[in-house]
C-alpha cells in the first residue's frame, strides 16, 4: 500500500474520533446527533460523522471569530436538502 493512501484522512471519523478532534465529550456529540442538531449517517446502530461537517465547523469558527451554532448549521442544511427535493433539485 502506498503512503499517501495510508496517510489520507477518512471519508467519515467515529463519533468519539470527531469528539476527540473538536476536544468535547462522545456522549455531548451523541446527544447533538440524536437531537439532529450535528450532521452524521447512521449505520444500523452505528453513527458515523463525515469529515467535511468537522472541517466545516472549523471553517466556520475560524472564519467568523466567534461561536458557531451547529444547530443553525444542520437546519439550514436540512432545509436546503427540503427545498431542493421540492424544487426537484433546482435552487
Amino acid at each position: 500500500m502506498d503512503s499517501s493512501a495510508e496517510n489520507a484522512r477518512p471519508t467519515f471519523y467515529t463519533v468519539r474520533e470527531a469528539a476527540q478532534i473538536m476536544r468535547c465529550n462522545p456522549s455531548t456529540l451523541y446527544r447533538a446527533i440524536r437531537e439532529g442538531a450535528f450532521p452524521a449517517v447512521r449505520v444500523r446502530t452505528r453513527y458515523v460523522v463525515p469529515s467535511a461537517a468537522v472541517d466545516k465547523l472549523a471553517a466556520e469558527a475560524s472564519s467568523s471569530g466567534g461561536c458557531v451554532d451547529i444547530a443553525q448549521m444542520a437546519a439550514e442544511h436540512r432545509t436546503a436538502q427540503e427545498v431542493a427535493r421540492l424544487t426537484g433539485g433546482a435552487r
